[in-house]
């Protein structure tokens, strides 16, 4: 009897982590667009991705490509420098 309420109580607290976890995916993305240095370039990257958006050779056209998905979303743009400190922050809210 104790290997069945032990296996009982295995399967409801999985269900629960399950249920919990889900709970805490339900949360927002936000579509928050940085333009960052990429190896000799400048590329787009959507806030939380780890895959670029885009890649582009000067920085000027790498945020016009991120303020216009950013107005599309009503999003931030933030802008890096080369060191990959914050520069700036246009909000299009």
């Amino acid at each position: 009897m104790a290997a069945k309420t032990s296996w009982l109580r295995t399967v409801i607290e999985l269900l629960e982590a399950f249920f919990n976890a889900s709970r805490t995916a339900d949360k927002k993305r936000t579509w928050h667009q940085h333009v960052v240095p990429y190896k000799d370039d400048w590329a787009v990257r959507r806030e939380g991705n780890k895959r670029i958006t885009s890649k582009h050779r000067k920085q000027s056209t790498a945020i016009n490509a991120a303020k216009r998905l950013a107005k599309k979303h009503k999003a931030d743009v933030i802008i890096h420098r080369e060191d990959g400190t914050i520069r700036d922050r246009i909000g299009y809210d």
